[in-house]
């Protein structure tokens, strides 16, 4: 299991773990909500009784009183009482102003009656039946609110501290990686410089067997890999560059180094010198992540072929792979750092080369398309 991957369960771990906290906390709080209604409802069936208590004549003086004392108890629950044709006799709890219209007072019953249902009271020994409609407090309805007002604020807060995170962590790796890349140019410079003097001495002393050509080959290599971890972090010079030289530069080295299996082909190519601005080091560099890349995905047998396509405002650089392909899913993952699907490596290679393209060329480089039997296309684009 790669590093990539790793990070990505653990995320998903941890959004598992704050949804269930979430529903946790939904399900704590209707529950609560829940037990409050019920109270609620006890407390208006009492409210119903004392109305009820209070219009039989025959009630005591003592159990009057008490009954007085529920009803002022109440300053939460909104309710209507209403007779058995539906007219309104008394409300409590409810907008005095808007309480004096008739039409917003039945709408208000209506609105009781799909929400909770109502408690009937028989008056007498007539049997005058009369009805009590009431809501949920204005308490009870915003607690039913505030678990989403919860969540959001969380869900909120985790998402600037993620941000704020994950700016600090690639501020932090950056760091790392231009550290990392200038100490690497830093130590090769200290051999190279070694190698050089040598071949001068050989040079003097004479190159009969021509093994001095190949060494300076290997050292000006050196100096070219050297050159690229230089400029690393810092803001390179781009100049105007034949795109078909460079390209093809980068494909003569790496078909020289690659199986014979592997054919390299350059088809499309402008008919004409196509420029545009880049650093020819680090370009290169891309070519070459890309290429070694293909023939690991076709395991050192198949065809690379490079189009170049010339348009108005960018350049269009396309390579094709004959390899096993990539999972549509993977087509951004592919760019992460740590990302690989091959046992040995540090998933680098095309992490850095969106860098350099992106961040360095003011480019853009993506999986244009991907089959298992018709191998990959990597597109380059760059502004002219």
């Amino acid at each position: 299991m790669n590093i990539y991957t790793r990070k990505q369960r653990w995320k998903l771990a941890l959004l598992v773990v704050a949804m269930c906290i979430g529903i946790a906390s939904l399900w704590y709080t209707n529950y609560l909500v829940k037990q409050l209604s019920e109270q609620e409802k006890k407390n208006v069936e009492l409210w119903a009784s004392a109305v009820k208590q209070l219009s039989q004549v025959e009630v005591e003086a003592g159990d009057v009183s008490f009954a007085l004392e529920v009803l002022r108890s109440n300053n939460t629950i909104p309710m209507v009482l209403t007779d058995a044709k539906g007219n309104i006799n008394s409300s409590r709890n409810l907008d005095s102003l808007k309480s004096q219209d008739d039409v917003w007072m039945q709408q208000q019953v209506a609105e009781m009656k799909a929400e909770q249902t109502p408690i009937e009271i028989v008056f007498g020994k007539e049997g005058e039946k009369n009805y009590v409609y009431y809501r949920d407090s204005m308490l009870i309805r915003q607690l039913r609110y505030y678990p989403y007002f919860q969540l959001a604020v969380i869900s909120l807060f985790l998402l600037v501290s993620y941000l704020a995170f994950s700016t600090s962590r690639k501020a932090e790796q950056n760091q790392v990686w231009v550290g990392m890349a200038k100490e690497t140019a830093h130590q090769l410079g200290t051999p190279l410089s070694s190698l050089m003097a040598w071949v001068e001495y050989l040079k003097m002393h004479g190159n009969k067997d021509g093994h001095l050509d190949e060494i300076e080959k290997d050292i000006s290599r050196l100096n070219t890999i050297t050159e690229r971890f230089s400029k690393i972090g810092s803001a390179p010079s781009l100049k105007k560059e034949n795109v078909n030289e460079v390209v093809q530069t980068s494909i003569n080295y790496i078909s020289s180094r690659s199986s014979s299996r592997v054919a390299f082909k350059s088809t499309n190519l402008a008919s004409h010198d196509v420029y545009a601005p880049m650093n020819v080091p680090l370009f290169e560099w891309v070519l070459e992540n890309i290429f070694k890349n293909a023939v690991d995905a076709m395991s050192g047998e198949g065809a690379i072929t490079v189009s170049i396509t010339d348009q108005q405002q960018f350049v269009y650089i396309d390579i094709c792979d004959t390899g096993k392909g990539i999972p549509k899913s993977k087509f951004k993952t592919v760019f992460k750092p740590g990302y690989t699907s091959k046992s040995r490596g540090w998933g680098l290679g095309l992490s850095l080369s969106k860098r350099i393209v992106e961040e360095y060329h003011d480019g853009h480089i993506f999986v244009k398309s991907s089959d298992a039997s018709k191998g990959t296309v990597f597109r380059i684009v760059l502004p002219k």
